[in-house]
Protein backbone atom coordinates (compact mmCIF):
# COMPACT_ATOMS: atom_id res chain seq x y z
CA UNK A 1 0.00 0.00 0.00
CA UNK A 2 1.18 3.50 -0.90
CA UNK A 3 0.27 6.68 1.02
CA UNK A 4 -0.21 9.96 -0.87
CA UNK A 5 -0.15 13.13 1.25
CA UNK A 6 -1.93 16.17 -0.17
CA UNK A 7 -0.26 19.57 -0.27
CA UNK A 8 -1.21 21.98 1.04
CA UNK A 9 -3.13 20.48 3.95
CA UNK A 10 -3.96 21.33 7.55
CA UNK A 11 -3.79 24.67 9.33
CA UNK A 12 -4.33 27.86 7.36
CA UNK A 13 -3.16 31.31 8.43
CA UNK A 14 -6.54 32.21 9.96
CA UNK A 15 -6.59 29.09 12.13
CA UNK A 16 -2.97 29.59 13.22
CA UNK A 17 -3.82 33.15 14.25
CA UNK A 18 -7.00 32.19 16.13
CA UNK A 19 -5.27 29.50 18.19
CA UNK A 20 -2.35 31.84 18.95
CA UNK A 21 -4.78 34.53 20.15
CA UNK A 22 -6.36 32.13 22.67
CA UNK A 23 -2.97 30.90 23.88
CA UNK A 24 -1.56 34.42 24.24
CA UNK A 25 -4.67 35.63 26.06
CA UNK A 26 -4.29 32.75 28.52
CA UNK A 27 -0.63 33.63 29.00
CA UNK A 28 -1.41 37.33 29.56
CA UNK A 29 -4.55 37.06 31.70
CA UNK A 30 -4.37 33.57 33.18
CA UNK A 31 -7.29 31.18 33.12
CA UNK A 32 -10.10 31.19 32.40
CA UNK A 33 -10.68 32.98 29.13
CA UNK A 34 -14.06 32.61 27.43
CA UNK A 35 -14.36 31.79 23.73
CA UNK A 36 -17.66 32.27 21.96
CA UNK A 37 -18.23 29.14 19.87
CA UNK A 38 -15.40 26.78 19.00
CA UNK A 39 -12.45 28.97 18.09
CA UNK A 40 -11.94 26.66 15.09
CA UNK A 41 -13.97 23.57 14.16
CA UNK A 42 -11.65 20.84 15.36
CA UNK A 43 -12.21 18.59 18.37
CA UNK A 44 -8.49 18.01 19.03
CA UNK A 45 -7.70 21.75 19.02
CA UNK A 46 -10.71 22.65 21.18
CA UNK A 47 -9.94 19.96 23.77
CA UNK A 48 -6.30 21.07 23.90
CA UNK A 49 -7.32 24.68 24.60
CA UNK A 50 -9.87 23.54 27.19
CA UNK A 51 -7.08 21.77 29.03
CA UNK A 52 -5.11 25.03 29.09
CA UNK A 53 -8.02 26.99 30.60
CA UNK A 54 -10.26 28.14 27.76
CA UNK A 55 -14.01 27.91 28.36
CA UNK A 56 -16.15 27.63 25.23
CA UNK A 57 -19.63 29.13 25.35
CA UNK A 58 -22.51 29.34 22.87
CA UNK A 59 -23.78 32.73 24.03
CA UNK A 60 -22.32 35.78 25.74
CA UNK A 61 -24.90 35.52 28.56
CA UNK A 62 -22.95 32.45 29.76
CA UNK A 63 -19.94 34.69 30.53
CA UNK A 64 -19.57 36.46 33.90
CA UNK A 65 -19.06 40.22 33.79
CA UNK A 66 -15.63 41.75 33.12
CA UNK A 67 -14.02 38.57 31.86
CA UNK A 68 -11.84 37.96 28.80
CA UNK A 69 -13.94 37.11 25.73
CA UNK A 70 -12.54 35.86 22.43
CA UNK A 71 -14.55 35.76 19.21
CA UNK A 72 -13.94 32.64 17.12
CA UNK A 73 -12.26 32.54 13.70
CA UNK A 74 -15.70 32.31 12.09
CA UNK A 75 -16.69 35.82 13.17
CA UNK A 76 -19.69 37.16 15.07
CA UNK A 77 -22.68 39.41 14.49
CA UNK A 78 -22.85 43.06 15.53
CA UNK A 79 -25.32 42.01 18.26
CA UNK A 80 -22.75 39.64 19.83
CA UNK A 81 -20.17 42.45 19.83
CA UNK A 82 -22.63 44.72 21.68
CA UNK A 83 -23.44 41.97 24.19
CA UNK A 84 -19.74 41.53 24.98
CA UNK A 85 -19.35 45.29 25.43
CA UNK A 86 -22.37 45.36 27.74
CA UNK A 87 -20.75 42.96 30.24
CA UNK A 88 -17.50 44.97 30.30
CA UNK A 89 -15.52 42.17 28.70
CA UNK A 90 -11.92 42.43 27.60
CA UNK A 91 -12.40 41.46 23.96
CA UNK A 92 -9.98 39.82 21.55
CA UNK A 93 -11.20 39.26 18.03
CA UNK A 94 -9.91 36.04 16.45
CA UNK A 95 -12.12 36.44 13.37
CA UNK A 96 -10.18 35.37 10.28
CA UNK A 97 -9.22 38.52 8.33
CA UNK A 98 -10.74 36.96 5.22
CA UNK A 99 -14.09 36.67 7.02
CA UNK A 100 -13.72 40.24 8.25
CA UNK A 101 -13.25 41.26 4.59
CA UNK A 102 -16.66 39.73 3.79
CA UNK A 103 -18.26 41.56 6.75
CA UNK A 104 -16.87 44.87 5.57
CA UNK A 105 -18.05 44.19 2.04
CA UNK A 106 -21.59 43.51 3.30
CA UNK A 107 -21.61 46.74 5.31
CA UNK A 108 -20.24 48.73 2.36
CA UNK A 109 -22.81 47.37 -0.09
CA UNK A 110 -25.63 48.04 2.34
CA UNK A 111 -24.49 51.64 2.73
CA UNK A 112 -24.86 51.82 -1.06
CA UNK A 113 -28.44 50.50 -0.66
CA UNK A 114 -27.70 47.17 -2.34
CA UNK A 115 -29.69 44.06 -1.55
CA UNK A 116 -26.97 41.63 -0.48
CA UNK A 117 -27.31 37.90 -1.18
CA UNK A 118 -25.11 35.50 0.79
CA UNK A 119 -24.27 32.06 -0.57
CA UNK A 120 -23.65 29.76 2.38
CA UNK A 121 -24.83 26.99 4.71
CA UNK A 122 -27.67 27.91 7.07
CA UNK A 123 -26.69 27.65 10.73
CA UNK A 124 -22.93 27.73 10.19
CA UNK A 125 -21.31 30.20 12.63
CA UNK A 126 -19.62 32.12 9.83
CA UNK A 127 -22.95 32.53 8.03
CA UNK A 128 -24.70 33.61 11.24
CA UNK A 129 -22.01 36.24 11.78
CA UNK A 130 -22.24 37.55 8.22
CA UNK A 131 -26.03 37.68 8.31
CA UNK A 132 -25.64 39.63 11.55
CA UNK A 133 -23.76 42.47 9.84
CA UNK A 134 -27.09 43.88 8.61
CA UNK A 135 -27.78 47.47 9.59
CA UNK A 136 -30.70 49.92 9.43
CA UNK A 137 -33.11 47.04 9.03
CA UNK A 138 -31.56 45.84 5.77
CA UNK A 139 -31.62 42.06 5.64
CA UNK A 140 -28.98 39.91 3.98
CA UNK A 141 -30.70 37.11 2.04
CA UNK A 142 -29.22 33.61 2.37
CA UNK A 143 -29.23 31.09 -0.49
CA UNK A 144 -27.85 27.57 -0.13
CA UNK A 145 -28.49 26.22 -3.62
CA UNK A 146 -29.90 26.96 -7.06
CA UNK A 147 -33.45 26.14 -5.90
CA UNK A 148 -33.19 28.97 -3.35
CA UNK A 149 -32.10 31.32 -6.15
CA UNK A 150 -35.18 30.46 -8.18
CA UNK A 151 -37.43 31.39 -5.25
CA UNK A 152 -35.94 34.88 -4.77
CA UNK A 153 -38.45 37.66 -5.35
CA UNK A 154 -36.05 40.62 -5.48
CA UNK A 155 -36.75 43.34 -8.07
CA UNK A 156 -34.39 42.60 -10.95
CA UNK A 157 -33.89 46.31 -11.58
CA UNK A 158 -32.73 47.04 -8.03
CA UNK A 159 -29.09 47.18 -6.93
CA UNK A 160 -28.06 43.65 -5.95
CA UNK A 161 -24.72 42.21 -4.79
CA UNK A 162 -23.68 38.75 -3.69
CA UNK A 163 -21.01 37.44 -1.36
CA UNK A 164 -20.12 33.94 -0.14
CA UNK A 165 -19.14 31.95 2.90
CA UNK A 166 -15.35 31.51 2.75
CA UNK A 167 -15.26 27.72 3.10
CA UNK A 168 -17.56 26.52 0.32
CA UNK A 169 -16.96 24.16 -2.58
CA UNK A 170 -15.48 26.26 -5.36
CA UNK A 171 -17.31 24.30 -8.07
CA UNK A 172 -20.70 24.21 -6.31
CA UNK A 173 -20.51 27.92 -5.54
CA UNK A 174 -19.76 28.79 -9.15
CA UNK A 175 -22.88 26.87 -10.16
CA UNK A 176 -25.00 28.98 -7.78
CA UNK A 177 -23.30 32.19 -8.92
CA UNK A 178 -24.15 31.32 -12.53
CA UNK A 179 -27.81 30.94 -11.56
CA UNK A 180 -27.75 34.29 -9.77
CA UNK A 181 -26.27 35.99 -12.83
CA UNK A 182 -28.88 34.39 -15.07
CA UNK A 183 -31.71 35.59 -12.83
CA UNK A 184 -30.19 39.00 -12.04
CA UNK A 185 -27.99 40.06 -14.99
CA UNK A 186 -26.88 43.27 -13.23
CA UNK A 187 -25.84 41.60 -9.95
CA UNK A 188 -22.49 42.83 -8.58
CA UNK A 189 -19.71 40.38 -7.75
CA UNK A 190 -17.22 40.80 -4.89
CA UNK A 191 -14.02 42.61 -5.87
CA UNK A 192 -12.15 39.41 -5.06
CA UNK A 193 -13.39 35.86 -4.72
CA UNK A 194 -14.65 35.40 -1.15
CA UNK A 195 -13.80 31.69 -0.97
CA UNK A 196 -10.50 31.82 0.85
CA UNK A 197 -7.14 30.86 -0.63
CA UNK A 198 -6.71 27.96 1.81
CA UNK A 199 -10.09 26.42 1.00
CA UNK A 200 -9.42 26.61 -2.73
CA UNK A 201 -5.85 25.29 -2.44
CA UNK A 202 -6.92 22.30 -0.35
CA UNK A 203 -9.71 21.46 -2.77
CA UNK A 204 -7.33 21.69 -5.74
CA UNK A 205 -4.86 19.42 -3.90
CA UNK A 206 -7.54 16.75 -3.34
CA UNK A 207 -8.56 16.86 -7.00
CA UNK A 208 -4.92 16.17 -7.93
CA UNK A 209 -4.51 13.50 -5.26
CA UNK A 210 -7.61 11.58 -6.29
CA UNK A 211 -6.38 11.15 -9.84
CA UNK A 212 -4.22 8.38 -8.33
CA UNK A 213 -5.68 7.34 -4.97
CA UNK A 214 -8.31 4.61 -4.40
CA UNK A 215 -9.66 6.06 -1.16
CA UNK A 216 -9.37 9.37 0.72
CA UNK A 217 -8.98 9.97 4.45
CA UNK A 218 -9.74 13.57 5.52
CA UNK A 219 -8.64 14.75 8.96
CA UNK A 220 -11.33 17.12 10.18
CA UNK A 221 -14.27 17.37 12.53
CA UNK A 222 -17.87 16.78 11.47
CA UNK A 223 -18.79 20.45 11.90
CA UNK A 224 -15.87 21.70 9.79
CA UNK A 225 -17.28 23.09 6.54
CA UNK A 226 -14.03 23.09 4.58
CA UNK A 227 -13.21 19.52 5.68
CA UNK A 228 -16.61 18.27 4.53
CA UNK A 229 -16.04 19.89 1.14
CA UNK A 230 -12.79 17.90 0.76
CA UNK A 231 -14.61 14.64 1.42
CA UNK A 232 -17.31 15.59 -1.09
CA UNK A 233 -14.76 16.17 -3.88
CA UNK A 234 -13.68 12.52 -3.78
CA UNK A 235 -17.28 11.31 -3.50
CA UNK A 236 -18.23 13.29 -6.61
CA UNK A 237 -15.44 11.41 -8.39
CA UNK A 238 -17.17 8.17 -7.26
CA UNK A 239 -14.33 7.36 -4.89
CA UNK A 240 -14.75 6.45 -1.21
CA UNK A 241 -13.84 9.20 1.25
CA UNK A 242 -14.03 9.36 5.03
CA UNK A 243 -13.98 12.33 7.42
CA UNK A 244 -12.22 11.42 10.67
CA UNK A 245 -11.09 13.19 13.83
CA UNK A 246 -8.13 10.87 14.22
CA UNK A 247 -6.53 7.54 13.36
CA UNK A 248 -8.63 5.76 16.00
CA UNK A 249 -11.71 6.26 13.81
CA UNK A 250 -10.28 4.43 10.77
CA UNK A 251 -11.99 1.12 9.97
CA UNK A 252 -9.74 -1.50 8.44
CA UNK A 253 -12.39 -2.36 5.82
CA UNK A 254 -11.93 1.09 4.28
CA UNK A 255 -8.36 0.39 3.23
CA UNK A 256 -8.08 -3.39 2.98
CA UNK A 257 -8.34 -3.44 -0.83
CA UNK A 258 -6.66 -0.07 -1.48
CA UNK A 259 -3.37 0.15 -3.34
CA UNK A 260 -3.07 3.91 -2.84
CA UNK A 261 -4.55 5.81 0.14
CA UNK A 262 -4.86 9.59 -0.13
CA UNK A 263 -4.57 11.60 3.09
CA UNK A 264 -5.37 15.27 3.64
CA UNK A 265 -6.45 17.56 6.46
CA UNK A 266 -8.94 20.40 6.62
CA UNK A 267 -7.78 23.92 7.42
CA UNK A 268 -8.46 23.50 11.14
CA UNK A 269 -6.82 20.07 11.63
CA UNK A 270 -3.26 19.93 13.05
CA UNK A 271 -0.41 18.03 11.38
CA UNK A 272 0.06 15.77 14.40
CA UNK A 273 -3.22 14.04 13.46
CA UNK A 274 -1.97 13.47 9.91
CA UNK A 275 1.18 11.82 11.21
CA UNK A 276 -0.88 9.54 13.47
CA UNK A 277 -2.86 8.42 10.41
CA UNK A 278 0.38 7.80 8.51
CA UNK A 279 1.66 5.65 11.38
CA UNK A 280 -1.64 3.73 11.43
CA UNK A 281 -1.37 3.04 7.70
CA UNK A 282 2.23 1.85 8.07
CA UNK A 283 1.02 -0.54 10.77
CA UNK A 284 -1.68 -1.82 8.39
CA UNK A 285 0.26 -2.59 5.24
CA UNK A 286 1.64 0.69 3.88
CA UNK A 287 5.27 0.57 2.79
CA UNK A 288 5.67 3.80 0.80
CA UNK A 289 4.82 7.47 1.33
CA UNK A 290 4.79 10.29 -1.20
CA UNK A 291 4.17 13.99 -0.63
CA UNK A 292 2.23 15.30 -3.63
CA UNK A 293 3.44 18.72 -4.72
CA UNK A 294 0.95 21.59 -4.65
CA UNK A 295 0.53 25.32 -4.14
CA UNK A 296 2.98 26.75 -1.62
CA UNK A 297 1.38 28.96 1.02
CA UNK A 298 3.24 31.78 2.77
CA UNK A 299 0.29 33.76 4.17
CA UNK A 300 0.59 35.00 7.76
CA UNK A 301 -1.95 37.01 9.75
CA UNK A 302 -0.50 38.78 12.82
CA UNK A 303 -2.25 38.65 16.17
CA UNK A 304 -3.76 41.87 17.62
CA UNK A 305 -1.14 44.36 18.75
CA UNK A 306 -2.27 44.20 22.38
CA UNK A 307 -1.29 40.49 22.50
CA UNK A 308 2.17 40.85 20.95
Amino acid sequence: MKILLANPRGFCAGVDRAIEIVERALSLHGKPVYVRNEVVHNKFVVNNLKAKGAIFVKEINEVPEQQVVIFSAHGVSQLVRMQADDIGATIYDATCPLVTKVHKEVARKQRQNHQVILIGHKGHPEVEGTLGQSNDGQQVVLVENSADVEQLTIDKNSDISYTTQTTLSVDDTQHIVNHLKDKFPHIRSPKKDDICYATQNRQDAVKTLMQSADVLLVLGSRNSSNSNRLREIAEKMNLPAYLIDGADEIKSDWIKDANIVGVTAGASAPEILVQEVVNYLYDHGADELQEVSGTKEDVHFPVPEELR
